[in-house]
């Protein structure tokens, strides 16, 4: 009887002392390589946080009517930052909390009838250090300012194969705050937001010429 009691601690002691190097092994397969900073693929990590932050309805819907053209017309050129199209209290620039209560996660707004885009960066909370309203629609001086011609959609490489991200991911590395749900454009709206991991197949397009393999 000893011997089978025996035989049945050592059997357990086996076992623990496995699990417990197994969860050390998954632990260590999970730390990111030495010397490699949390944050290098252009700060990737926030696209997880968005979807666990964002409600399902801000993630999904599609009956936004944001428009390309609209889209840039708010730019002084293509990846400046968009100028506010709606009347703003004087109040908010002391408070952009009020700003970060409807562009952190979207929604509707019944005065404007119209869906509050998500910004991509509700981290930067001075918004008005580069988001400013229009007070008039003169110039202060005269110009003969032409904005640069926005990047081309849609180059993938072949058929159906996932397209490059044609802009810098400068303040623009949350790619599911502007690519999903109704307050997203209509022309770069997703349909497959869930995936998460966004530049697993989209990658920054950082040349527009033609590889050629060296002999």
């Amino acid at each position: 009887m000893m011997k089978k009691a025996e035989k049945r601690i050592g059997s357990v002691v086996v076992g623990v002392a496995a699990v417990c190097l197994s969860w050390i092994f998954i632990s260590i397969s999970v730390q990111a390589a030495p010397g490699i900073p949390p944050d290098f693929d252009s700060k990737g990590g926030k696209n997880y946080q968005r979807y666990d932050e964002t409600p399902l309805a801000a993630m999904t819907g599609t009956d936004g009517t944001r428009a390309l053209n609209t889209f840039y017309d708010r730019r002084q050129y293509p990846g400046s930052p968009p100028i506010i199209p709606h009347k703003v209290a004087t109040a908010f620039s002391g408070d952009t909390a009020k700003c970060i209560s409807c562009h952190e996660r979207g929604g509707y707004d019944a005065e404007l009838d119209a869906y509050a885009p998500v910004t991509p960066h509700p981290e930067n909370e001075n918004c008005f250090q580069c988001h400013v309203p229009v007070r008039t629609e003169k110039l202060f001086v005269a110009t003969d300012w032409v904005s640069i011609d926005p990047p081309r959609l849609g180059r993938s490489m072949l058929g159906g194969s996932p397209p490059p991200v044609p802009h810098s991911l400068q303040l623009r590395e949350d790619c599911i705050a502007c690519h999903t749900g109704p307050g997203a454009v209509a022309e770069i709206r997703v349909e497959h937001s869930s995936r998460g991991n966004c530049r697993q197949c989209h990658v920054p397009q950082l040349t527009t010429g033609v590889f050629e393999r060296k002999n």
